[in-house]
């Protein structure tokens, strides 16, 4: 907590008065562009890969960037998507993955996760994104591969979700699918044919 401590109050001393007149508009005005939904990961910072400004990304993070298909019963994950989307406007949305994720790890390496009985049912959200996995052709390893699939069959799962179904269908949001790499901190954006294309610096 002293790190966290101290860390406020270099934000405080440094940043905010050189944002002042930045979060004097925020104060009064959420209007932010962008969805975007990544991992828990602490060492994937989507305002740091993104160097983007207080505002303009609306962040959903979530173990394994999963995104439950959508349902009847409501859950935070649904009705965050749901605000950004119905309520702010976002017109694009963008679900990262990453190298070296924990989730895709423990499944693609069979981990035994009786121990973690939250984490283990909350994983059965990556069933689909396993079944790709399995029918993708060879390539990268298999959590690499995993990682990617599941970017894809998240972003399945996202369009089931009625706000962004209705954005799709007017053409007012689009989906991206994104893999960061930690070690290099390259970001693979992924076609819909499921190659992959470095993204322009």
């Amino acid at each position: 907590m002293h790190d966290l401590a101290q860390g406020v109050a270099r934000f405080q001393r440094d940043v905010f008065p050189a944002k002042a007149q930045l979060f004097a508009h925020l104060a009064s005005h959420h209007t932010p562009g962008t969805l975007f939904i990544g991992c828990s990961d602490a060492r994937v910072v989507p305002e740091l890969i993104t160097q983007g400004e207080p505002g303009e990304l609306f962040v959903i993070r979530t173990a394994g960037n999963l995104v439950p298909a959508h349902t009847a019963d409501a859950d935070g994950v649904a009705a965050s998507i749901e605000y950004a989307v119905a309520v702010l406007g976002v017109s694009d949305i963008v679900v990262c993955g990453h190298s070296a994720c924990g989730a895709m790890t423990a499944l693609a390496e069979g981990h035994d996760l009786s121990g973690v009985p939250a984490v283990a049912d909350w994983l059965r959200h990556a069933d689909a994104s396993r079944a790709r996995a399995a029918a993708a052709p060879a390539g990268p390893g298999a959590v690499e591969t995993l990682v990617r699939e599941n970017v894809h069959a998240q972003l399945a799962n996202l369009a089931t979700h009625p706000a962004v179904a209705a954005g799709l269908a007017h053409g007012t949001v689009t989906l991206h699918g994104w893999v960061f790499d930690i070690a290099t901190g390259t970001v693979d954006e992924l076609t819909h044919d499921g190659s992959v294309t470095a993204r322009a610096a």
